[in-house]
């Protein structure tokens, strides 16, 4: 009986030391505490939005010709009415001297006819006083009427030189309005194509010419996103947004929706896309912005202050999330019942507790209600 209750514990040994070293061994997991904290809803921008100027206009000559005069280089700020850039037009100045002076010549004109036309009417009228005394003959009278209409008709005439000679010195600064560039509003010259002693070319309509000189309005900047097609019909002007800056790592400025697009963009295939336009709300705290800047936009539709909140990657389909048991070091799944939620945190209304600690690291293998885990406190979830 001694030799079978040795080898029935020896047994009983190995069984539990084989049992021991081939047992699963617990998987280390991230927990997140369920706790109180702020969680709003929120729609982003499907790709990176643009900084861009409210004001912004690419500048060419109606007319092409050689460059004569350049006044601004890259970067230079301009006044509204400055001369940007002029273009040879010696001949359009000849033109508009001739004119000028047939307006001299048609006026001399005018006066010497129109005075004389004065006189045939004072004479007109003499000769009708002599023929109403018997002095003259009706037919004198009649030759001196007819003088005076036919000199006063060519008073009119001449006048009417004049207002030809007038009509063509506008045209000729008319012509010479479309060899020149002048600025449209203040701004900044961002790009100048051209060099002084070059042909300047014009943009026909349809032909994607490079435009002589890009002006930007760098004192007003707004950002514009587009949107996913779904997301649109919960967009309106006036929503708070949040934007960020690649450029500005870690600064967040607050702007406002103020124009949706009344169409959708179909950019690529499967891609449709509502634009819409945000306003800085305080532009100087964003310090110097560049026009072309890739932002990104969060608009904010509600929110809601110190309520039970979970982060929302640890929510798996069907609203279910994984519940850590410290008792039995095992997981449970817990239903539960979100409100307001975004892509980092969700609202809980209904399922769990604060205090509660639910897993993040749903990537693990083998994590599932049952399983055996144990906290990892070298990564803990933030």
């Amino acid at each position: 009986m001694r030799r079978i209750v040795i080898a029935f514990v020896i047994i009983a040994l190995l069984g539990l030391g084989i049992f021991w070293f081939t047992r699963p061994k617990p998987i280390p997991v991230i927990l997140k505490e369920v706790a109180a904290g702020k969680v709003e809803a929120t729609l982003a921008n499907t790709r990176a939005g643009t900084v861009e100027a409210c004001q912004r206009t690419k500048l060419s000559t109606i007319v092409g010709g050689r460059i004569e005069y350049l006044g601004v280089k890259e970067g230079d700020h301009v006044k509204k009415g400055q001369l940007l850039l002029k273009l040879w037009n010696d001949d359009q100045q000849a033109q508009a001297a001739l004119a000028q002076t047939q307006i001299v010549l048609a006026g001399k004109r005018s006066e010497e006819v129109c005075i004389a036309a004065v006189n045939a009417e004072k004479e007109a009228k003499r000769q009708a006083e002599l023929r109403a005394k018997g002095f003259v003959s009706s037919s004198r009278e009649e030759a001196a009427r007819t003088d005076a209409e036919v000199r006063r008709a060519g008073c009119n005439t001449a006048k009417a030189d004049i207002a030809q000679a007038e009509a063509k010195l506008k045209t000729t600064r008319v012509e010479q309005g479309r060899v020149a560039l002048y600025a449209p509003f203040d701004g900044i010259v961002a790009k100048i194509v051209g060099e002084l002693g070059e042909y300047s070319t014009p943009s026909p309509p349809g032909v994607p010419t490079p435009p002589a000189i890009d002006l930007i309005d760098d004192s007003c900047l707004y950002v514009k996103a587009p949107m996913d097609e779904v997301d649109a019909p919960k967009i309106t002007a006036g929503q708070p947004v949040r934007v960020t800056l690649d450029a500005l790592p870690g600064k967040t400025l607050p702007g406002k929706v103020r124009r949706v697009a009344p169409y959708v963009s179909a950019v690529e295939k499967q891609a449709r896309t509502v634009d819409i336009e945000v306003d800085f709300e305080q532009p100087e705290t964003a310090g110097k912005l560049l026009v072309g800047y890739s932002a990104d936009v969060e608009i904010i539709l509600a929110g809601h202050d110190q309520v039970l909140r979970i982060p929302t990657a640890a929510i798996q389909e069907g609203g279910r999330v994984l519940l850590f048991n410290a008792d039995s070091g095992k997981l449970e799944e817990r239903q539960i019942k979100t409100g307001l939620a975004n892509w980092e945190y969700t609202e809980v209304l209904a399922g769990l507790a604060a205090g509660d600690r639910i897993v993040t690291s749903l990537e693990k293998e083998g994590i599932k209600a049952g399983a055996s885990v144990t906290p990892d406190e070298k990564t803990k979830a933030k």
